[in-house]
Parts: C-alpha cells; structure tokens; sequence
C-alpha cells in the first residue's frame, strides 16, 4: 500500500551537476506556478511600488517655486510665456489662483527679462488713448462727449490706482448737459469703487485726498458730490464729512510727534553720558488746541493831551443912529426920560442919555475925561462875543491777539536712571552704586536744557536714581531651526529617502524572499536528502533520486518507503494540516497525470 502512494508523489529533482538554479530562474519558476491572479495583483503591486518610489524622488527633488505675479489678468500671457521661454526660465502657472512660479533662483532674471520685453501689468483701464482712433465723419456729438468722459474716466481710475494701498479703481462721472437757461442748470456727480489690498485701509485724509483728486479733475464738480466705495461695500466718503473727528486725529498725532521729539532730545544727551538701556525717559506734553482771539482797549485818564483848541473872539460897535425903513417903527419919538429909582453920589444922570451925547452929572454939569480933558460921551451900542472849543485825549491802547492753535501749555518730563556699574581694574569685579545728588541735579539741568524748561508754564522734570531688574532685557527669540528655508528641502530629501527604504525593504523585499523561497527549500531539501539517503545504496535509483520536497515556513519531508504504513499516513495528515492548499495542489496535478 506505501509503494504506490510513494510513486505518486511528484517531485522536483535536482540538476545533474549538482548547482542550485540561478535566481532568476528560480524566481521564474514559482512566478509560473502561481495563479494567474497572484500573478497579475504581483505585477501590479510591483509596478505600483516603483512608480511611488519614483514620485517620492521626483518630490524629494522638486526646486522651490516663488511666484511671479500673483495673476495674469491684464497681461499677455503668450508673451509672457514666450519671453520666458526664450530666457530658458521654467514656470508654471497655479491652477487654483492664476499665479505665475518660477523658480526661486530664476525670480529675480524672470523679472529682469520681462521688464526687458516690456510686459508690464496693465489695469484695463481705457485713458484718452481712446481719442487717439479715428472717429470718421458721420460720428454725432453724443458719442464724442462719451468718449471724452470715458477716457476721462479711465485716467482718474489710473491715477487713484497708482497710491499705494489701491490695487484697482473704477471712476463713473455723470456729466449733464450744458443747459442756456440757469433753472435747468444741473451739477456734475461722481462715484469712485476701490478695491484695496487684502488687509489695506484708507486711512480719512487719504479718502478727502481722492474726493478732492475727482473734484478738481471735473468742472463744476464739488467735493460733496463724489461718492467714495470700497470693494466690501463700506461708504467711505462720509469719514472725510466729519471734520471734527478728523481734527481730532490730526492733534493726537500732532501731541505724539512733539512728544517723541522731546524723548529723542533727551535719548540725544543722555545716552552718550550713560549708554544704552541705562536710563527710561517719557514726555508728556499738554498741547492747547483752542483757537482764541481777543481784543482789548485801554485808557490812562493820568496823561490826559490837548489834542486841539478852538477859541473865537467877535466884538462889533456902530455909530450911527437909528436907521431902517422910513415908517411908523423908525420915525417914533424918543420915549420920554424918567428917573432912576435911585441915585448915584453924583454919576447918576437925570435920564436916558442917546448915544454920543457928553454925558452929565446929577448936578448937570458934564462929565470930563480925565485923562483927555473932553468931555465924556455916551457909548454907542456895541455886540461882544467869545466863544473858546478845546478837545482833550486820554492815554488809549488797543490790542488784537489771536493765540496760536498747538500751543504747549505744560511740560512733563520723567527720567529714571538705573545704578552706575564700576568695574574693579584689579580684580575685574563689578559693583553698582547709586548716583550722587549732584550727579542727579547736573543730569536734571540737562534734560532741562534739552526740552526747553520753562518755570512760568509749570513744567516739571524728575530725574530720579533707581536700580533696574536684571530681567529687564527683552529676549529677541531666535527663529527656530524648523522654520529656516533649508530645514524643509532637507526634510524632503529625507522622507524621501526612508520611503524608499520602507518601501524596498518592508514591501519588495518580503515579496521576492516568498517568491524565491519555494526553490531555496527545494534545493537545501534535495540536499539533505541526499545526505541523509546516502548509505542507502541498496534501495532502488529511482527511488532514491524521487523526492519529495515541500517549501514553506519549516521544510517538511516525507517517510522513507522502508517505513511503516502508519508512519507514511501520519507524514501525509500533518502535511495536510500544515499546508492544505500545497496538498491540493500536488492532488490537482495527479487528476492531471492520470487523464
């Protein structure tokens, strides 16, 4: 019964000369015997090991690219392409944003090559190159006037898009016809759309400065008849309207800038005195920026001045009698004397003497003159009269005064100052001490001298003498290596390197050794068959040259024909155990045999 079977066994006999089968030919052979499923998911798995293994090296060695311009739009692309073609210069273009990359040592000759071309970024804007086309002859006036306000319209866009923070402008005007009749007079409008630069402001003086840019661009245009408008939407113009909040920011920083001006006068003469991080100064500066104008009147009645005098003196006698018109009024008698209700001692006359004639005394007789002997006359009437204007001028100032806006009121000023290091020229030790009083009054009288002490505005300054923290230094942070350029082209060469690894060893390696394993455990079977089968010499050739030789985990041999039936059955059961599909494998072929 162990006859047969053993005959039925297939074996694989070694070659006449006693050699193991070339690698590749072992490996052909149990490539063979596989399935042709193992077969065509091995071919696969190998062919999908190689091609990642050459794109982690195709990784690994990809140049950094930088971009160009961050978008085509507005270019020619063919030029620019066949420009850096002709430079030799590789690049590619984003897919995702449009950017245009080249390689980072090829960025700075990209540009340079390009800007040789001329290929510039355009806006798209149309200016007045639009006028530069002909416009033929049957071309009405509505046309020219819209070509005229669309190249005046795309020259405003271009200039607002050349400040700093503006990437793009678009300007639309509404220019209304001309009109002869003033209550059909209409004023021009305009709207100005910004985009500004991903995390770009305006700041209001830069909004009023396009406002005012549009206005005197236009005639007749006011500046509150420009509309200014972001890309998000946010109404800008009406931030340059409030004047107030605007003045206000103007004096802030106005206070700031004269109080760093005042700290770096004082940085100026202390630090050559002191050195640095020896001493913290800080100004504070109280600015008056209330416009007040005055004007005052003055009066010192002590000094009062003639200032002009005016005095008339009229006297006027007449001698003759009674004239007038001949009448009834000029022609009455003289009025009949009477006597006085008194008497003089001897001066008083008997009645009304006319004019002219000597005058008499109580007794009759007339009056002499003494001091010409003749007798003395009655005065004729006569008119007096004296009139005297004089004008007097007070001691008077006046004064206008308008104090200037800005004007410093109070001054601030606080120095401290830390210890003064002395180094022992003996021993090389350092010790701190503080400043002396008048080492601290020398220093205050400079600070003084450098921001203007004034005692009448109430400026103070303090110097004062205190010893600094040790840990007062602020610690610059070095950039860690892992965010250097170089750290990240060699991590990549790295990754590389270790997937290839993995990917040679844990994946191909294993995958070759099963392959190849089924010819190594035939070989070293064979081998020791035969050592072991060699004093048997007596046995039949055929039988001896016949084994059987099974490759896997642990090599495992059949009984010799010489042992018993139940050594050979027990054999076969742990093989069958061990490797069911082998066993499967050896019945398939003997169904294959015996047909």
């Amino acid at each position: 019964m162990a006859e047969p079977g053993a005959d039925n066994v297939p074996a694989r006999a070694i070659p006449a000369g006693g050699k193991p089968p070339l690698f590749g030919l072992s490996f052909l052979e149990n490539l063979s015997e596989m399935t042709m499923l193992r077969q065509v998911g091995l071919l696969v798995g190998l062919a999908a090991s190689v091609a990642i293994g050459f794109a982690v090296v195709l990784w690994s060695q990809q140049p950094d690219y930088r971009p160009l311009y961050g978008s085509l739009a507005g270019m020619d692309a063919k030029q620019v392409m066949d420009t850096l073609a002709a430079a030799d210069i590789a690049y590619s273009v984003e897919p995702n944003s449009g950017a245009l990359l080249v390689k980072a040592e090829d960025l700075s000759r990209a540009r340079l090559k390009l800007a040789g071309a001329g290929v510039t970024p355009s806006d798209g804007n149309i200016g007045f190159e639009i006028l530069d086309k002909d416009q033929g002859l049957g071309t009405s006036q509505f046309m020219e006037a819209t070509r005229y306000r669309r190249g005046l319209e795309g020259e405003l866009a271009r200039t607002i898009s050349s400040l700093n923070n503006v990437k793009g402008a678009r300007v639309h005007l509404a220019i209304p016809k001309s009109s002869v009749f003033v209550r059909d007079e209409r004023k021009p409008s305009a709207s100005v759309l910004i985009e500004l630069y991903s995390g770009r402001s305006l700041e209001p003086g830069q909004v009023l400065a396009i406002i005012n840019l549009v206005a005197t661009s236009v005639p007749e245009l006011s500046k509150s008849q420009v509309t200014v408008v972001d890309q998000k939407g946010n109404l800008l113009s009406d931030q340059a309207e409030n004047s107030e909040l605007t003045m206000a920011g103007k004096q802030f920083d106005y206070s700031r800038r004269m109080e760093s001006m005042l700290t770096q006068r004082v940085h100026n003469i202390l630090q050559p005195v002191l050195g640095n991080d020896r001493y913290k100064a800080e100004v504070s500066a109280d600015v008056d920026f209330s416009a007040v104008e005055s004007t005052s009147e003055q009066f010192n009645p002590d000094q009062p001045a003639l200032r002009s005098e005016q005095s008339v003196n009229e006297q006027r006698t007449t001698s003759n009698g009674p004239q007038g018109v001949p009448g009834a009024l000029s022609n009455q008698p003289p009025s009949p004397a009477s006597a006085p209700a008194t008497t003089g001692g001897g001066t008083a006359s008997a009645g009304m003497v006319q004019p002219g004639q000597p005058l008499l005394d109580a007794n009759g007789q007339q009056i002499m003159d003494p001091a010409t002997g003749q007798p003395m006359l009655a005065p004729y009437p006569a008119d007096k009269r004296s009139q005297s204007t004089k004008n007097f001028e007070l001691d008077r100032s006046i004064s206008h005064t308008k104090q200037q806006q800005g004007r410093l009121n109070r001054l601030s000023v606080s120095v401290v100052v830390d210890d003064q290091v002395r180094i022992n020229p003996a021993n090389g030790e350092t010790t701190r001490a503080p400043w002396t009083a008048d080492e601290l009054s020398r220093f205050t009288r400079l600070v003084q001298d450098a921001v203007g002490f004034d005692a009448s505005r109430g400026d103070s300054v303090s110097v004062i003498n205190m010893p600094f923290s040790a840990e007062r230094g602020e610690v610059i942070a070095d950039v860690p290596f892992y965010s250097q350029p170089w750290f990240w082209d060699v991590i990549k060469q790295v990754l590389g390197v270790l997937f290839i690894l993995v990917l040679v060893f844990g994946v191909l390696r294993p995958v070759l050794n099963n392959i190849t394993n089924g010819g190594k455990g035939k070989q070293l079977v064979g081998v020791g068959s035969d050592v072991e089968l060699g004093g048997m010499g007596g046995l039949d050739g055929e039988l001896a040259n016949d084994r059987v030789s099974l490759g896997g985990p642990q090599s495992i041999l059949l009984p010799s024909p010489s042992e018993g039936y139940d050594a050979q059955l027990n054999a076969i059961k742990s093989l069958v155990a061990e490797d069911p599909g082998r066993v499967a494998q050896v019945v398939k072929e003997w169904i294959n045999a015996d047909e």
